[in-house]
């Protein structure tokens, strides 16, 4: 049985959430409703699409031009569990996958770390095993709340100066948080041109 996932939309092209042609898989509900969010209509949990892990991957795999999957939102991480079964399934498929979150990585390896039965009441409750699971997923997370005083237009990949793009395969190799660079190589123009 697919696992339920509640989205606010899909971009099945789009060229500004990560480097390369990605698809964007924008998930509803968000409780950090940052102030100046580009998709405020993403913060209620109640409001979006009712969809499957299923449906999503379907879509996905439809776009045979796509180089990468992004997770943003909304918050991925209060939807953790279906959203690392979404990356999982994409890097299967070859795909990398990247996620937009409000939460500094400190704060979700502490999450991941957590004990369930001893979570404190907060809400919304984050989902130890699911953090874990979506972080294992992750290629590059941006991390960090959006901040409008800190907003720059001219930041690849990212709304505000505070956040951060995390090479997470780096730093799971290194134990050291490392940060992102740009990976892609573009070609020289040819000498008879």
């Amino acid at each position: 049985m697919s696992l339920p996932l509640r989205i606010f939309g899909l971009a099945p092209d789009s060229i500004v959430d990560g480097p390369g042609l990605r698809f964007g898989v924008f998930v509803q509900g968000c409780s950090h409703a940052c102030p100046g969010c580009h998709n405020p209509e993403s913060h209620d949990p109640a409001a979006g699409t009712a969809t499957t892990v299923d449906a999503v991957m379907e879509a996905i795999l439809a776009n045979r031009l796509v180089t990468g999957v992004t997770l943003s939102g909304g918050e991925p991480f209060e939807q953790a569990a279906a959203c690392a079964e979404v990356g999982r399934r994409c890097r299967e498929a070859g795909l990398d996958v990247w996620t937009y979150t409000g939460y500094p990585y400190e704060k979700l390896l502490e999450a991941a770390a957590a004990d369930p039965a001893a979570a404190s009441v907060r809400r919304p409750q984050l989902d130890p095993a699911g953090v874990r699971d979506l972080l294992a997923v992750t290629d590059v997370l941006v991390d960090g709340p959006f901040v409008e005083s800190l907003k720059a237009l001219g930041l690849s990949w990212r709304g505000s100066s505070n956040q951060r793009l995390i090479d997470l395969v780096a730093t799971r190799a290194s134990g050291q948080v490392t940060f992102w660079s740009h990976h892609e190589d573009f070609p020289e123009k040819p000498s008879n041109w």
